[in-house]
């Protein structure tokens, strides 16, 4: 009995050590760094003619330069009257830069610096807009295209995406050409024409003239993350990421073939059951969710600032990560951000009730983490789906991954300092961009890449993106306008 005793003794001094060890490694991993944060002094707000810029913007956004991947004119005179509207509200900074229109609409400034030997940069934003899903117009509280400013916003298609971030530039750009300000270095604006629809004759266009030049690029930055409030579970400060990785796109179209026939003698293997089972197994068996470099710099620099236990999970994710993946599994935000996603996004089959099929097809969408690539996301279509008798294929228009960009590098402190002057109540960290950018055509001119828009927002603001009642804060307008003029001080002065 004293043995089994002693044996027992044993067993529970070593669970308590064990618990010790293991609490002692969980405190020294939260505690051992602190906050990753630039600590910046403040900088005088600067004055911005904030209800004119509104109205600028208002009149922008009642261009309804909608892009079409299949039909690039369809916005032509649209996209016209844009540029000539750019012209008439920006003359300081037109007289400053000089102005080339490439790919038939997309536009190029370039304002020289002083020092030649200095690196250029580049800042990006795109003139198109996606339509208003058909039947919404009713939804919304003013019309889509009139740029009404009301209620202390500026709303319609365009005002966040991605307009207000074209015209604040600008503004910022007037402002600083009014005052006398030259850049040292040399600041390229690029805003193509076609983004919503892959950027091929926009973007591409643009940073191919680029290349032929031999420019190479300081940074470049473009849309992207945004300055989120209240989203991130156990952080009370709003939230800045800057997108330093962006997700691949890859479109695959799969067909399925069978006999046509009768449906009064339908044979066991019909397009549509088989195509409807590929389906049901991709949905089924998606990619794993994985806490890759990008995430894991994001986690860990949201770490020291985050309260309670949320705070011991994200500084311990050697034991804490199956937990935390389970998290973001509940909102499709968050998945987003650890997994290459699976969509499906068409289905075409049969035109007659009474006539089985011959082929069904659908299309199917995925934004790839860095790492995956389109052979590896084709390769796991192929095991899952199990049919030779179903085709896979590329749609145009496919894109790997583009190359991370490292946080070590000047230029990503420098934009850290630039919205930590501007936001000072914001914690600013790393982040992936789950959706493409027109960025992604320029990684032949420059190794660093942002990809971060100076907007806050809310959860309820993140569903007007791409949809109804688009709208963009008045006072968050001149907060953007703001950022870009620091941007350009800090970058170029």
């Amino acid at each position: 009995m004293r043995r089994i005793l002693r044996i027992i003794r044993n067993i529970l001094l070593i669970a308590i050590l064990a618990i010790a060890v293991l609490a002692g490694i969980l405190a020294f991993n939260t505690f051992s760094h602190g906050s990753r944060q630039l600590q910046v002094a403040a900088v005088p707000r600067v004055d911005v003619d904030t209800q004119g810029a509104a109205q600028r913007l208002g009149e922008a956004i009642r261009f309804r330069t909608i892009s079409n991947f299949f039909n690039p004119e369809q916005g032509a005179e649209a996209l016209q009257g844009l540029r000539a509207h750019i012209e008439k509200s920006f003359p300081a900074f037109h007289t400053a830069v000089k102005r080339e229109v490439v790919g038939g609409h997309s536009l190029l400034f370039t304002w020289e610096g002083s020092d030649p030997k200095a690196a250029p940069i580049a800042m990006l934003a795109h003139q198109d807009v996606v339509p208003v899903a058909p039947g919404t117009d009713k939804d919304w509280k003013y019309p889509p295209y009139d740029g009404v400013v009301a209620d202390g916003f500026i709303w319609g298609r365009g005002s966040w995406d991605d307009k207000g971030n074209l015209y604040s530039m600008l503004e910022a750009a007037e402002a600083m050409a009014k005052a006398g300000f030259r850049p040292k270095r040399t600041i390229y604006f690029a805003f193509g024409h076609d983004e919503e629809v892959g950027g091929h004759r926009g973007a591409k266009a643009i940073a191919a003239l680029l290349a032929a030049r031999g420019v190479k690029l300081e940074f470049l930055l473009d849309e992207g993350l945004l300055i989120t409030e209240g989203i991130m579970k156990g952080l009370d400060k709003p939230a800045a990421l800057i997108g330093v990785a962006e997700k691949g796109y890859a479109t695959l179209v799969l067909t399925a073939r069978a006999t046509p026939g009768h449906s009064s003698m339908p044979p066991r293997d019909t397009a549509i059951g088989m195509m409807s089972a590929a389906l049901a197994r991709l949905e089924d068996h998606r990619l794993p969710m994985q806490v890759r470099d990008t995430a894991a710099q994001m986690f860990d620099t949201l770490a020291p600032e985050m309260v309670g236990f949320n705070r011991v999970v994200l500084s311990n994710l050697w034991l804490f990560k199956p937990l935390l993946l389970r998290e973001f599994e509940k909102s499709a935000p968050s998945e987003a951000a650890v997994r290459t996603t699976t969509a499906l996004t068409i289905f075409n089959a049969g035109d007659k009730d009474n006539v089985l099929p011959g082929n069904a097809s659908a299309t199917v969408n995925f934004r790839l983490l860095p790492g995956d690539t389109q052979a590896s996301v084709t390769e796991h279509v192929r095991r899952t789906v199990r049919n030779e008798r179903i085709s896979i294929d590329p749609a145009p228009g496919n894109t790997d991954p583009p190359p991370v960009t490292g946080i070590a590098s000047a230029s990503y402190q420098r934009l850290h300092q630039t919205i930590r002057e501007i936001f000072p109540d914001v914690i600013v960290a790393p982040g992936l961009m789950v959706a493409a950018t027109d960025s992604r055509n320029y990684t032949g001119i420059t190794d660093t890449i942002f990809r971060f828009s100076p907007v806050r927002a809310n959860a309820e603001d993140l569903k007007r993106f791409h949809g109804t009642n688009e709208r963009l804060s008045v006072e968050g307008y001149a907060d953007m306008i703001r950022f870009y003029r620091r941007l350009i001080e800090n970058s170029a002065g």
